[in-house]
């Protein structure tokens, strides 16, 4: 798992890799080279997934460390258990996490922003429990764009309009979107499944709070949910972002907000992703939940 120290160690080691190095593709799809390599990748398709560990998959820029805090916050209130990373996606080095992750009480608090397919298949084998965080794909691309901008470990781009048609061909880390969603939207009604959205949080965190509670089987009280949702507003972890992350957290809590690509997008831009949804995720659940036609409308 990646701590503070880590995290700070991997920007250093950034500084000093020329930007072609930055990336890699493995089975198809980018990662940052600085957080990812092939041996990490390996040793992660033999880790032994737990039933009760707490999952949370959301593709990059969706809303994951805040939804990693909120429940990191649920197990705390419950378990009293200290999670010992600040970023805890499986795919993130070094390899040998792995062997450390057994060693961490349950239950443990595990995320990814890989692929359906590409998840170890301990997970479905013990059936663990996935919560799915997607959000409207025009402030996915705007916030990722930033992302890149602003993070010492990935290449930066001279402009919006040269990050855009990158983003639509999936030639981003941990690939495209829409892949993403259209895999996540054939899986929706399972019941180890659990789907929210970045905007339903935004509109109503308690209400999220006590879905996540009640979705992963972990009792917390009223009084609870509302200290943690009082506690785990965007806002709020960013003003604690540097305490949480250090001197890294202005890279993971930027705006939060909802509509701000209309800053960024051309109108052909906004045409471009309305015919992309249309084609992947139109009438679909995923579809319906993301309400396309609130947040992404001119």
């Amino acid at each position: 798992m990646a701590t503070r120290k880590e995290m700070r160690k991997a920007i250093e080691e950034a500084m000093s890799t020329p930007m072609e190095n930055m990336t890699f593709t493995y089975n198809g799809v980018m990662y940052p080279s600085v957080t990812c390599d092939v041996d990490t990748f390996k040793a992660m398709e033999t880790f032994e997934a737990r039933e009760d560990d707490l999952m949370l998959v959301a593709y990059p820029k969706c809303g994951s460390n805040w939804t990693t805090s909120l429940l990191t916050s649920i197990v705390y209130a419950v378990y009293k258990n200290e999670q010992s990373s600040i970023v805890p996606l499986i795919e993130f080095k070094p390899p040998d996490k792995f062997e450390k992750l057994k060693l961490e009480p349950s239950p443990r608090v595990l995320g990814t922003h890989m692929h359906y397919d590409d998840i170890p298949q301990s997970f479905f084998d013990k059936k663990v429990k996935m919560l799915v965080v997607f959000r409207n794909p025009k402030d996915t691309a705007v916030s990722l764009f930033h992302f890149y901008n602003n993070n010492p470990i990935l290449p930066s781009y001279n402009s919006w309009d040269d990050f855009f048609p990158d983003f639509m061909a999936g030639k981003v880390v941990w690939g495209s979107y829409f892949d993403q969603a259209v895999a996540w939207n054939k899986h929706l009604n399972e019941d180890t499944v659990l789907l929210m959205t970045f905007e339903d949080m935004k509109n109503d965190l308690e209400w999220s709070v006590k879905k996540m509670s009640e979705f992963y089987g972990v009792s917390v009280t009223e009084d609870q949910v509302k200290q943690i949702a009082e506690k785990g507003t965007f806002k709020s972890m960013k003003e604690n972002s540097g305490k949480t992350h250090g001197d890294i957290g202005h890279i993971f809590f930027r705006k939060g907000d909802v509509g701000d690509w209309k800053n960024h997008f051309s109108e052909a831009q906004s045409q471009e992703v309305d015919a992309k949804f249309e084609a992947c995720l139109a009438g679909t659940k995923l579809g319906e939940m993301l309400k396309y036609n609130v947040y992404c409308k001119w």
